[in-house]
C-alpha cells in the first residue's frame, strides 16, 4: 500500500503506470461485523456507542466485476446512515446484503461476515472490470451513492433494485479502497481538495433532487424555502441551492455560531431554534400546536408576512407537523432522511384543507447527481466541510455527528496523508477560497 500511496501522490504519474502496479491483498476498512449485530440489543438509543460497534479492519481487495471499478479512495465523509449503521438502526445492515445476495449473483459476494461502511468517495481509478469504458485507471473522480443494475429508465431512483453503495451494499468509502459502479463515477472537481471534494456526493446530490430536480420540489425564482438544519451538511447545500435559484431561504439552525455560517453564505432570513426555546411536543406522544404557530408567525414575521412556498424537510419527527403547518396553502413539504425518528405525526387537516403536498425523495438519479457535481465543478456551489479526521479516527468522527459536534460536513482522509493535496486548479481555488474555508474558520 505504501508504493500505491506514493504513486498517488506523485503529480506525474500516468495511468498505465498506476494500472501497471501490483494491488496489495488487503486494504484498511471501517466496519461492522455481523457476529456483533446484537451488540445494542435492550440498550437504550441514547446510551448506544458507534465506537463500540466501528471497527477498522483488514479486508480482503475485491475483484471489479462487470461495469465495476476499484478506486483509490484519497477521501471520504461521514453521513447519517453511517451513523445508523453503527448504531444498528433501524435495524443492521446486514439484511440488506443478504438481500442483495438474493436478488443478483453480482450481489452475493456483498454477503459477508462484514460490512464495508461509507457512501462517499474522492480518489483515482487503479482498475476496471468487463464493460467499463469511460473510465481509466488514473483518473480523478468522486462517487455518487446510487447503485443501479439498469439504467434505462427516466428516473433510476425509482428502480425497483436501487440501492445505496455502502449502506445496503458493501465495499463502501470509508477504506482505503472502494469497489463502485461505473455509473457511479463523476470528475472530481480540480479545484477542491480530496476532502473538500469527498464531502460533496451523497449530500449535494441529495439536496439537488429535493430542491432543484422536477422529482423533487422544483423550486423556481422567488420562492421561499424554509430550510431546517441550514448550516448541516445537507441544508447548506440546500441553503446554497435557495440563493443560487433567486429563492428566499429561511434558514433554521440551533446555536449562534450556525446562525452566523447561514449568514456567511448569504441568508438573511435565520432562525435559531434554541435560542426561541421551541418544544413541538408537549410530551413523546402529544404534540404541541401552539408551538406550531408561534414557529409559522416568525417565519412570516421574517418574510414580511409570506408562507413558505417549500419546507426542506429531514429532521422528521421532531419537525414535521411544524413543517406541514407552516407551508403555504398549496405549498410542497419536500422529505428524506427523518434524523430525529421516521414515525411522524402531524394534523392531516392542515395538510388536506390547505391542499398542501408532502413529497418523499431519495438521493438522486445518475443525471441529478451529475449536474449537481456539474455545479461544483464551475465553482457555483461549494463543499460545507469544517474538520477532516484520520481513517484511524472516524468511529471519534462519527460519535461527533452523533453529539452534534460539528457543523456542515464531517471528512475523512483514507489515503490522503494530510489535508490540503488534489488540487489542480489554484487560480479558481483562489478565486472561491472566501467559500471554502467558512465552515472551517466557523
Amino acid at each position: 500500500m505504501h508504493e500505491l500511496v506514493a504513486a498517488l501522490l506523485e503529480p506525474d504519474v500516468t495511468g498505465r503506470e498506476l494500472a501497471a502496479l501490483p494491488l496489495p491483498r488487503s486494504y484498511r476498512a471501517v466496519t461492522v461485523h455481523r457476529a456483533e449485530a446484537a451488540l445494542f440489543a435492550g440498550v437504550p438509543h441514547d446510551e448506544r456507542d458507534p465506537r463500540a460497534s466501528l471497527h477498522l479492519d483488514e479486508v480482503p481487495v475485491p475483484e471489479p466485476g462487470h461495469a465495476e471499478v476499484l478506486v483509490a479512495v484519497l477521501a471520504s465523509s461521514v453521513n447519517h446512515h453511517t451513523l445508523g449503521a453503527a448504531l444498528f438502526e433501524p435495524e443492521p445492515t446486514f439484511r440488506f446484503l443478504t438481500e442483495y445476495a438474493h436478488r443478483s449473483p453480482a450481489g452475493r459476494r456483498h454477503d459477508l461476515p462484514y460490512h464495508v461502511l461509507g457512501s462517499d468517495l474522492s480518489g483515482v481509478v487503479l482498475r476496471t472490470g468487463p464493460g467499463v469504458s469511460h473510465w481509466r485507471p488514473g483518473d480523478e473522480v468522486v462517487a455518487h451513492c446510487l447503485v443501479v443494475e439498469l439504467d434505462g429508465q427516466d428516473d433510476a431512483a425509482r428502480g425497483p433494485a436501487q440501492r445505496i453503495w455502502g449502506y445496503e451494499t458493501n465495499f463502501g468509502g470509508l477504506a482505503e479502497l472502494a469497489l463502485v459502479k461505473a455509473t457511479q463515477l463523476m470528475p472530481k472537481p480540480p479545484h477542491l481538495t480530496w476532502e473538500e471534494a469527498a464531502c460533496c456526493g451523497l449530500v449535494n446530490s441529495t439536496a439537488y433532487r429535493q430542491l432543484v430536480s422536477h422529482n423533487g420540489a422544483a423550486m423556481k425564482q422567488g420562492d421561499t424555502v424554509l430550510i431546517w438544519g441550514a448550516a448541516g451538511g445537507l441544508g447548506s447545500f440546500a441553503t446554497q441551492y435557495a440563493l443560487a435559484g433567486g429563492a428566499t431561504p429561511v434558514c433554521v439552525v440551533s446555536s449562534p455560531e450556525k446562525a452566523a455560517l447561514c449568514h456567511g453564505m448569504g441568508a438573511d432570513l435565520v432562525i435559531d431554534r434554541t435560542a426561541e426555546d421551541y418544544q413541538f411536543w408537549k410530551a413523546p406522544d402529544i404534540p404541541d400546536p401552539g408551538e406550531w404557530r408561534r414557529f409559522a408567525r416568525q417565519v412570516r414575521d421574517l418574510t414580511g408576512g409570506e408562507d413558505p412556498d417549500i419546507v426542506f424537510e429531514h429532521p422528521g419527527r421532531d419537525t414535521f407537523a411544524a413543517s406541514v403547518y407552516a407551508v403555504r396553502r398549496g405549498g410542497t413539504v419536500v422529505t428524506c432522511a427523518s434524523t430525529t425518528g421516521p414515525a411522524h405525526l402531524y394534523d392531516n387537516r392542515s395538510l388536506w384543507t390547505g391542499l398542501k403536498r408532502v413529497l418523499g425523495t431519495h438521493f438522486a438519479s445518475y443525471r441529478e447527481a451529475w449536474e449537481a457535481n456539474r455545479l461544483v465543478l464551475k465553482g457555483r456551489i461549494h463543499p460545507p466541510l469544517s474538520v477532516t479526521h484520520p481513517l484511524e479516527a472516524t468511529a471519534e468522527a462519527v460519535s461527533d455527528v452523533r453529539a452534534g459536534r460539528h457543523h456542515g460536513k464531517v471528512g475523512i482522509r483514507c489515503l490522503a496523508p494530510r489535508d490540503g493535496l488534489g488540487v489542480r486548479d489554484p487560480e479558481l481555488r483562489e478565486d472561491l477560497l472566501p467559500w471554502l474555508t467558512l465552515f472551517r474558520d466557523g
